[in-house]
């Protein structure tokens, strides 16, 4: 029993390294997985203390295990049934292919990602870019909606900055889920946004495909099972980035899976309307190119956004500039689905429309669109700027948010903040430089729904609330 053995080095290695990962497979790693598992629910427990909503278990569910309960649905199934019948394939490789789906939907969720780091990251970033405000907010009707209500943000999409000042303006009401376009899809952004619950989906699946049928089956039913759960969404209803500034008609793709699925019976699904608007567009210029292209598929350069980031933090560092401008974010008056549908029938198009209404009527106006607008109408000295808007702010719908700087303070800063762009040239009377006429389009466009004729007009249900609102 103790004479020894002779071995060549080869098996030596491989025994080594069998038992190495035997040990860490069987003690090692385990005991990892108790450790951040064991520090993850505390971070969640301290995290619920705060917040005005639990996070839910659907969220904290471990993703395996939603992969697999959202791939064994019985309408998934059913899609992939139908599928292998279509296609002439066996079904167990349709199965494979809704999992290939069923993977690249569903998030990894992690708390402490979203809440040690996520949160402050967004708050740094917010105040660094913006000086950020809330235009209008009535805390009593948002205390109002029933806890156990499936809440969802739907709002205009200007910039790829929305999901940092949502994340971070609503950071008490829960940890939010937002559906990302295919453009994030890359290493290590990727990994990041699923950290932070978010869930990529592909808005060029056509429906009339098959496997674009099957694809968006499964996305459906994760959405309505997210929603089932109570899970914080946040939806942008135009479908992608503004192309003009102005606001552009629903695409009802996850707002139809979400009324398609609403059982008025269960949890109720409550949406919060937010309008968004800024001083400057950080991809303003690369999104009225677009516009005048045709080419909705855009990516800027990486030694353009570079060279961006560098004169911005050089400008600051001399004291040229402070922020971009003003952020502004503004509530509307939540709509209970649950009371639509009573009201007015659950059609996705009707709850659409009244959605958009809403997030329309409480749009803020900001000093770039609102000299903008009194430049495009051929205002050019200061006094004459300053009469277009003083008649703008005046014309302003009662839902829509006034800014709480006097005319004079936001003529000034509108014109400082075009003139350091180089859009506008000149003190008493300014010139529009005309290759940048485009730009000043983009801006006025944000507003012009609260003056224009014709334009679409607030709901007549939010205008019936709007003395209850508040400004803070």
């Amino acid at each position: 029993m103790t004479a020894p053995v002779t071995i060549p080095l080869w098996l030596l290695t491989l025994i080594v390294l069998f038992a190495g990962v035997t040990f860490a497979s069987h003690f090692l790693f385990p005991s990892v997985r108790w450790f951040f598992r064991r520090r993850a629910e505390r971070v969640v427990t301290r995290v619920n203390k705060r917040l005005q909503k639990p996070i839910e278990p659907f969220k904290l569910a471990r993703r395996y295990d939603t992969i697999q309960r959202l791939v064994y649905d019985p309408q998934v199934i059913q899609a992939v049934n139908d599928y292998a019948r279509a296609e002439g394939i066996r079904e167990d490789v349709a199965f494979e292919k809704a999992r290939d789906y069923a993977r690249e939907i569903v998030p990894s969720f992690s708390a402490t990602a979203y809440f040690s780091f996520g949160i402050r990251i967004a708050r740094w970033l917010s105040r660094f870019l913006y000086r950020l405000r809330v235009g209008q907010f009535d805390r009593a009707q948002y205390d109002a909606i029933d806890r156990d209500a499936t809440v969802i943000f739907v709002m205009n999409h200007r910039s790829n900055m929305d999901y940092v000042l949502v994340t971070y303006l609503v950071r008490r009401a829960g940890a939010l889920s937002y559906a990302v376009g295919e453009w994030a899809r890359v290493w290590p952004l990727s990994s990041v946004i699923k950290m932070m619950g978010g869930y990529f989906i592909r808005r060029k699946s056509r429906r009339q495909s098959l496997s674009g049928g099957l694809y968006r089956k499964v996305l459906a039913r994760y959405v309505q099972m997210a929603t089932e759960g109570g899970v914080t969404q946040a939806v942008f209803p135009e479908g992608g980035l503004s192309l003009t500034g102005g606001l552009a008609p629903p695409r009802l793709g996850i707002l139809s899976y979400v009324i398609d699925g609403f059982d008025p019976a269960g949890r109720d699904v409550v949406f919060v309307p937010v309008a968004l608007n800024y001083d400057r567009v950080l991809e303003d210029r690369f999104l009225v190119q677009a516009d005048t292209t045709g080419v909705r598929r855009f990516r800027p350069p990486l030694l353009t956004v570079l060279g961006g980031v560098a004169g911005y933090l050089w400008a600051r560092l001399r004291g040229k500039i402070s922020t971009f401008g003003t952020a502004n974010v503004s509530f509307g008056q939540p709509l209970s689905l649950r009371a639509f549908a009573a009201a007015h029938g659950g059609d996705s198009r009707a709850v659409g429309a009244e959605i958009m209404a809403r997030i329309s009527g409480v749009v803020p106006p900001l000093p770039v669109p609102l000299v903008a607008r009194a430049l495009l109408a051929g205002a050019r000295t200061g006094a004459e700027i300053r009469s277009h808007i003083a008649g703008d702010l005046a014309a302003l719908p009662k839902t829509a948010p006034p800014p709480r700087r006097p005319v004079d303070k936001v003529a000034q800063d509108g014109l400082a903040n075009l003139r350091y762009r180089g859009i506008i040239t000149g003190s008493d009377p300014v010139t529009p430089v005309e290759a940048d006429l485009p730009l000043l389009r983009y801006y006025a466009n944000s507003i012009a729904h609260h003056f224009d004729a014709g334009a679409a007009s607030p709901s007549p249900m939010l205008h019936s609330q709007s003395n209850k609102i508040t400004k803070i």
